[in-house]
């Protein structure tokens, strides 16, 4: 199988990677990104601790990591109008929160928007781009904000 993209000659900018570093103890940072993006606008519909089941299924011994499923619906039901329903394969935006070291964790996003875009699940034309932006502003708020 060809890719349809050269993954070499992406950078953080084209998949919208946002990344930040929050000194506090891992539950609690959880919690600030949940207030936190849902201040901005997000909903959090999905959220689960995968480093709880890996190292429960198959004892992973994995430090703490935790995905926060973030979606605001007025914007993923455009997407979904604009994708012809297939968005939703990428649904939620997800925002992950993983331990560095006790006492420091990394907040990480990438835009399924930019994404499904690159990869030719979403049409680049300007509805797709004004959704991109849309959910750009969105999230760089919530960066912002942490």
């Amino acid at each position: 199988m060809t890719l349809p993209i050269d993954p070499t000659q992406l950078d953080d900018e084209d998949v919208g990677v946002k990344r930040t570093t929050l000194e506090m103890d891992h539950d609690e940072a959880v919690e600030h990104v949940r207030e936190t993006f849902t201040d901005a606008g997000f909903g959090i519909p999905v959220e689960f601790s995968p480093s709880e089941l890996l190292n429960e299924k198959v004892d992973a011994d994995r430090d703490p990591y935790y995905v926060l499923g973030a979606c605001n619906p007025a914007v993923a039901d455009r997407a979904l109008d604009a994708t012809d329903n297939r968005m939703g394969g990428l649904f939620p935006c997800n925002v992950v929160v993983w331990e560095e070291a006790p006492g420091t964790q990394t907040v990480y996003h990438v835009s399924i928007m930019r994404i499904a875009r690159l990869v030719g699940l979403a049409p680049d034309d300007e509805v797709m781009a004004d959704i991109v932006a849309d959910t750009g502003a969105l999230a760089e708020e919530a960066f912002e904000a942490l």
